[in-house]
């Protein structure tokens, strides 16, 4: 009896819809894409309307024979892969190759995997959505457009393997503009000064006037409060002597507590999570990567066997951008709160989050599939990094519907002389949402406003216990993390859900971009390309200009906007501003990045220049001037060259007799005259081994190709020896040659050979052993 076909990109989805569906249905994965633009050439015909020519990917033909004999087999063709723009292209990818001959084709979306929402919506089919594969399809040849023509400039004209992208670019930007606000700051000192007060018991006599007073042990404890005003203007200290001015004024002045303020504030909790926040909070609390976090939240989404249960979808879908959450979750949330918390938990109706015009609308927010299903009853199921997360994600979606949290803040003015301090307190007198969730900092803050102070009144006096001047330095604004940059990134409208980790990741691993203690930072690379796609693409790089191509993006989606419209008006600008970067790009390869630095042996200008290893300075008179340096910026963003040691060799000059020094250059090591640049004689680094060839009188020296180092003769041409390998002076136990060779293995130790072709002599070296680890003993 023929059956029905579904058809998923996901294997673990695949199993948990096999497992709802039963017999009914087969189930096949498509392993994510099947089709896309080829990788050897543009694939998109400018003068047929940006016609893409989509090929099978290479790995995949294999997958979609299967699926069109599954499909030639079934009465019914269900299309399910992700509810969002690339699920929708591979369904329609799909669909195009398994060639239905008329059947049904059907397109299903499966915002959870639960048997619930399975059901609903394989009862309730839709159709293949063209606006919205149109959306990805023409942000698939943006993309493609920049790509593919931006990167062969940048290989022509800085170094090969080096690539642009439309929206990865402007995340390079955002890092690179902080990194420049943070080399121009300029630190400022200031002065802070705290007074340690105290009160007395009633009867215990009048309060101490001046520091010194002795804290009473049956007294309130203690409180500190910053001193704010003077003369009822801000007051700003610069320096310790401003400082220790205002101390001396300080110490015999009486201390009255002027105001008493006491309010109770409620916080509410944040909403339930969407992408972004997901991506943010998890790396916050768990220093999680962006890709980390969805690779893991994927697995939770499609499956996992907990408990026997056999593979259960853990949570609804994860991109999403939209807070909406259903009525049935809600239920089941605020009944869980009652049972667990009690009716002072809950709030009187279901908490409703606002959701950006821009979400889309079907979608949930990121929450438990089954709230019962808490995560200390499926821990054992669960791997580390994904019990935590899940963790993460249940209880941000219960808290989101927790009675807020109220909090008793005081605030006291105390006043002496002509100044004011401030102190202030805050009590949690009922906890709420607290109870279980607080949402992550992106920067640590100070511990303030939870000091617990005593009960004062107005007019009362106050013992000075103590001055604490205390010094201090403004910061810069701190570089991006993970999780500021996708915040940054969302409200800036750059990018979207699906999106926000790629971004993030595709920026490090092209090395544009470090990640250092959780901070990114942009690399010499980084800042020289952002800055050469600045002069010459500067639409590509500008945040409004991208965040309108992502509302255009929206509006082909919603059947606002046209694809061939947006396409047309983005290329005829863009190839215009190509044609002028073709010949007005700076090229580093000929020319060298500009500095203002000369060089220290000719005093021509310094250049930056890039090799396989990294970015290096070097004469712009070359090859008269062969001077190359490592080079460091300072905290200003200003370039140092760090000179290597010139270490004297005991050799000396064959034209002039002065000492011949060594140094390093872009080919390595190599010999120079130390009377440059009147001698500008040098040579390669001698072995100290003579050429092995009787007739011959040269050493083996160091030399360097394109391919790595080798050592040949130093009497080359006359004389042709060379080998690959370090020369080691033993003579050949077999054929008495007297040089072996070194050759170094990955795993450690090398294996010696002997110089002489004709020779098969080996031996491999035993790598060095510690006595004390090996058991032998000395005598």
């Amino acid at each position: 009896m023929p059956k029905s076909l579904l058809i998923v990109e996901s294997p673990a989805k695949a199993r948990t819809l096999e497992r709802y569906l039963g017999g009914d249905f087969i189930v096949k994965a498509s392993v994510g894409h099947v089709k896309d633009l080829p990788g050897n050439k543009l694939g998109i015909n400018l003068d047929e309307q940006f016609k893409p020519e989509y090929q099978v990917m290479h790995g995949k033909k294999k997958i979609v024979e299967e699926l069109k004999k599954a499909a030639a087999k079934a009465d019914a063709i269900y299309l399910g892969p992700d509810p969002d723009r690339e699920g929708e292209a591979i369904a329609w990818h799909i669909a195009e190759e398994i060639q239905a001959n008329g059947k049904p084709v059907h397109r299903v979306l499966f915002y959870e995997l639960t048997r619930k929402a399975i059901m609903e919506a394989i009862a309730h089919p839709s159709e293949l959505n063209s606006k919205l594969y149109e959306a990805q399809q023409t942000r698939r040849i943006l993309d493609r457009m920049v790509g593919y023509m931006i990167s062969p400039l940048l290989w022509e004209k800085v170094r090969m393997g080096l690539s642009a992208g439309r929206v990865q670019s402007v995340a390079l930007k955002i890092i690179c503009e902080r990194e420049k606000e943070i080399q121009a700051f300029e630190t400022v000192e200031y002065w802070t000064i705290d007074a340690r007060l105290g009160t007395r018991p009633p009867g215990s006599g009048s309060p101490v006037k001046g520091e010194g007073a002795v804290a009473d042990e049956k007294a309130p404890p203690s409180f500190s409060a910053q001193l704010m005003k003077c003369k009822k203007k801000k007051c700003e200290i610069s320096s310790g002597e401003e400082a220790e001015s205002h101390l001396k004024a300080l110490r015999p002045l009486l201390y009255v507590v002027s105001k008493v303020e006491k309010k109770e504030r409620q916080r509410r909790a944040a909403p339930p999570f969407i992408t972004s926040t997901l991506q943010q909070d998890a790396a916050r609390k768990f220093s999680y990567s962006a890709k980390q976090t969805m690779g893991i939240a994927q697995r939770l989404y499609e499956g996992i066997d907990v408990g026997g249960e056999g593979a259960v979808g853990l949570i609804t879908y994860m991109r999403t951008d939209s807070t909406r959450l259903s009525q049935d979750a809600l239920d089941g949330a605020r009944e869980f709160i009652q049972k667990k918390w009690g009716k002072e938990y809950l709030p009187a109706k279901p908490v409703v989050y606002k959701t950006k015009d821009s979400a889309q609308g079907a979608h949930e927010a990121i929450r438990p599939t089954d709230v019962t299903r808490t995560p200390e009853s499926i821990a054992g199921s669960l791997s580390r990094e994904q019990l935590k997360l899940y963790t993460l994600i249940w209880k941000r979606f219960v808290a989101c519907q927790m009675a807020p949290a109220r909090i008793d803040q005081t605030t006291i003015d105390i006043s002496a002389g002509d100044y004011t301090f401030r102190a202030t307190g805050s009590i949690v007198s009922f906890p709420g949402f607290l109870a279980l969730y607080e949402e992550g900092k992106d920067e640590p803050e100070e511990e303030k406003g939870d000091m617990r102070l005593p009960d004062l009144s107005e007019g009362q006096a106050l013992d000075l216990l103590g001055l604490d001047p205390k010094q201090h330095f403004t910061q810069p604004p701190p570089r991006y993390s993970e999780a500021t940059l996708i915040k940054t990134l969302e409200e800036l409208g750059i990018g979207r859900p699906s999106t926000y980790a790629t971004i993030v990741s595709t920026i490090i691993e092209r090395e544009y971009v470090v990640r250092q203690k959780q901070r990114l930072s942009p690399t010499e690379l980084g800042l020289i390309i952002n800055k050469l796609l600045e002069g010459c693409f500067p639409n590509i790089v500008d945040v409004d200009f991208t965040a309108n191509m992502e509302k255009s993006l929206d509006g082909i989606e919603k059947g606002a906007d046209s694809y061939l419209h947006l396409l047309t008006e983005f290329y005829e600008g863009f190839s215009k501003t190509m044609a002028t970067a073709r010949t007005g790009m700076l090229n580093l390869k000929s020319v060298g990045w500009p500095t203002p630095l000369n060089c220290p042996l000719c005093e021509k200008a310094l250049k930056i220049r890039f090799s396989k290893s990294g970015p290096y300075l070097a004469c712009s008179g070359y090859p008269q001037c062969s001077y190359t340096s490592n080079y460091e910026r300072d905290e200003k963003g200003h370039i140092h060259p760090v000179e290597r040691q010139e270490q004297e060799t005991g050799e000396v000059c064959d034209k002039c007799g002065s000492a011949m020094l060594l140094k390093h250059g872009r080919y390595g090591n190599f010999l120079a005259c130390s009377g440059y640049p009147k001698c500008k004689s040098t040579r390669p680094v001698s072995s100290g081994i003579a050429c092995p060839r009787e007739e011959c009188a040269g050493n083996l020296v160091e030399r360097m190709s394109r391919r790595g180092r080798f050592y040949g003769c130093s009497k080359y041409p006359d004389c042709k020896m060379l080998f690959q390998g370090e020369p080691v002076r033993e003579e050949c136990p077999q054929c008495k040659s007297p040089v072996l060779f070194r050759r170094a293995a990955k795993t450690g130790a090398g294996s010696l050979y002997c110089i002489n072709p004709a020779c098969k002599f080996k031996k491999k070296e035993e790598p060095e052993e510690d006595l004390a680890s090996s058991g032998k003993k000395t005598k």
